[in-house]
């Protein structure tokens, strides 16, 4: 990292640093002195993700008077954190947060397990599950009862089959956003539409503001296409998006894309509410930046009192700002690999130009499939067993967790498939690690932040349940105890664990 993206005004950063809670010494332990308790509580907000990587620091006379301390101590304070490799400078560029050399972003955990591991590994790595069954088997027949006019022509159909689009676009309509089947592309799942859009609107070296945390695999897919990401640190807990850094991070780095997940925010579950919403398209619009909103969550609302805010693209009525992204992944299943684009028609006509160089089209076969679902009404009973098998999947999960490892700290989302899960200060990577060793798959915090931010965390997904939700949370903490304890050389053999 050879300069910054984004800034932290001084007050912000000195808020932060109050409001943490530091560590109860050990007996016998000394007070540390004043430098090193700041150096660390900086590298905690960059490990963490509260605070950026590549984010400019205040000087150094400017946060002494904020946190009424000597020059001097805050001096000392950044060159520890220099020697440490959590903060970079330049003569006439300032200072600026970064993660040392040597600590690359996990490379596994959201991959999906070979059938061959699943006797002896509980997989939380993925947060998907399994088909709603009958209905996964019913929309292939009625496909196939469909399936004869398409066979008779080339099958390519860029934009998508024109049934699903005016389907999809009826939809949007329903839920108060007039939307024409011109302004829908029918995609291979969420990530060829991310993928598209990345290839349209962010050419290699272009800025892409991304909340922090966020998805892991969209972040690779941005990373791979040569994009620059501007991390914006989320709010703790379930509050969401910080509009004010938002509309910093768009005003100072003037991002051609920002991408966001406003409804159950893969991984903290968080909902964005109307005014967070409304402030972010016009936060955007006036950055003349384009707002890509992944919706692939919105159909999983678990508590059943939760009430959905508008989406996102019901404050952009002109269309000009929001483009939105979805999916029958994660409301219905995810070798069901059918996506959407919801845009402008001058967009969507652009994407569909650029498919000749990609994938030229989606299966025809799996669109009908989804047409068939949401026509007969099947797509809202697979929906609502969806629903009832996440809910139960988490209660279990959150129960198995706090009886285990009580001294983790998580907030119970409303909907989602995602727990977001603070780890009492060990090592996620580590924790991902060993888990593995003793038979628990877990991807580890930094797999969602960028440049590895949010070590302390692991993300827990709703796939399992019962019996099987008891002895996950049994091998967590099996590992926790060995990273605990530095005891995590040895090849522990994992136990085979029938449900």
């Amino acid at each position: 990292m050879t300069q910054w993206t984004s800034t932290v005004g001084v007050v912000q950063l000195a808020r932060q640093l109050r409001t943490q809670q530091p560590r109860p010494a050990g007996p016998g332990t000394r007070k540390p002195p004043a430098y090193r308790a700041l150096a660390d509580g900086v590298r905690l907000l960059v490990l963490e993700g509260r605070v950026p990587v590549a984010a400019r620091l205040p000087a150094e006379r400017e946060l002494a008077l904020a946190l009424s301390v000597s020059r001097t101590t805050v001096a000392a304070a950044y060159e520890a954190l220099r020697a440490e490799g959590f903060l970079e400078s330049r003569r006439g560029a300032g200072s600026w947060t970064a993660v040392p050399a040597g600590n690359p972003l996990p490379a596994r955990g959201l991959e999906p397990l070979p059938p061959e591991s699943l006797g002896s590994m509980i997989d939380l790595g993925c947060a998907a599950l399994p088909a709603p069954e009958p209905w996964l088997t019913r929309s292939i027949q009625g496909a196939l009862e469909e399936l004869p006019p398409y066979a008779h022509t080339h099958g390519d159909y860029p934009a998508g089959i024109p049934v699903l689009r005016r389907m999809l676009a009826d939809r949007y309509t329903e839920r108060g956003i007039p939307t024409m089947p011109e302004q829908i592309m029918v995609t291979t799942g969420a990530m060829g539409a991310m993928d598209a859009l990345c290839h349209l609107f962010a050419g290699r070296g272009e800025r892409i503001a991304v909340e922090s945390p966020s998805y892991a695999n969209i972040l690779q897919l941005m990373r791979e296409a040569g994009a620059r990401l501007v991390p914006v640190a989320m709010e703790p807990g379930l509050a969401g998006w910080d509009m004010a850094r938002w509309r910093q991070v768009l005003r100072d780095a003037a991002p051609r894309l920002a991408y966001v997940v406003a409804d159950f925010h893969n991984p903290t579950g968080a909902l964005a509410d109307e005014d967070q919403r409304r402030a972010m398209v016009d936060a955007a619009r006036s950055a003349g930046t384009v707002l890509v909103v992944d919706e692939t969550m919105t159909e999983l609302r678990l508590d059943p009192g939760t009430e959905l805010p508008r989406p996102v693209c019901a404050f952009d009525p002109a269309g000009s700002t929001v483009v939105t992204v979805g999916s029958a992944s994660k409301a219905f299943w995810a070798g069901m690999r059918i996506g959407w684009v919801r845009a402008a028609p001058d967009v969507i006509r652009s994407l569909v130009a650029a498919r000749a160089y990609a994938d030229l089209g989606t299966p025809v076969l799996e669109q009908l499939g989804v047409h068939w679902l949401m026509r007969t009404g099947g797509w809202q009973q697979a929906v609502a067993i969806r629903r009832d098998q996440a809910r139960q999947n988490r209660d279990a999960l959150v129960a198995a967790v706090r009886r285990e490892l009580p001294e983790w700290e998580f907030a119970v989302p409303a909907g989602g498939l995602t727990l977001w899960v603070r780890t009492g200060g060990l090592s996620g990577s580590r924790l991902a690690e060993v888990g593995e060793r003793v038979g628990v798959r877990v991807p580890s915090g930094p797999r969602f932040g960028v440049d590895g931010a949010f070590e302390g965390f692991v993300r827990l997904p709703f796939t399992v349940t019962g019996a099987v939700a008891d002895e996950a949370a049994s091998r967590l903490a099996a590992a926790a105890r060995l990273v605990e304890t530095g005891a995590a050389t040895g090849a522990e053999a994992p136990r085979t664990f029938v449900a």
